[in-house]
């Protein structure tokens, strides 16, 4: 059974996912996510966030510089086929269809 933390963790991964997708050249910034998943409702501090992203990047959906002050993440092939629901993870929430 899933608890809320769970829920609210893989939705997280996907939300940044989806955001980068939308992005130009698939890039942003920690700071700019966080906001963004805050507009969206999925309610997130900046922790949170860079520890989703360390995730993502450990298994391949995103890269970024560890050593950088500043996180800029861009989302690799994988994470946009996530995003785009081509393909699936179980730690991160499916995308329901567009409209």
């Amino acid at each position: 059974m899933s608890t809320y933390n769970d829920t609210l963790r893989k939705h997280r991964r996907l939300a940044i996912l989806r955001h980068l997708e939308a992005c130009s050249e698939y890039t942003s910034n920690a700071s700019i996510l966080t906001d963004i998943l805050n507009g969206v409702g999925v309610i997130s501090t900046r922790s949170q966030v860079v520890t989703d992203l360390s995730w993502l990047k450990e298994n391949g959906f995103v890269s970024y510089d560890d050593r950088a002050e500043f996180i800029v993440v861009e989302a690799t092939n994988a994470g946009i086929e996530i995003a785009r629901g081509l393909s699936s993870h179980p730690e991160i929430q499916r995308p329901r269809p567009r409209a």
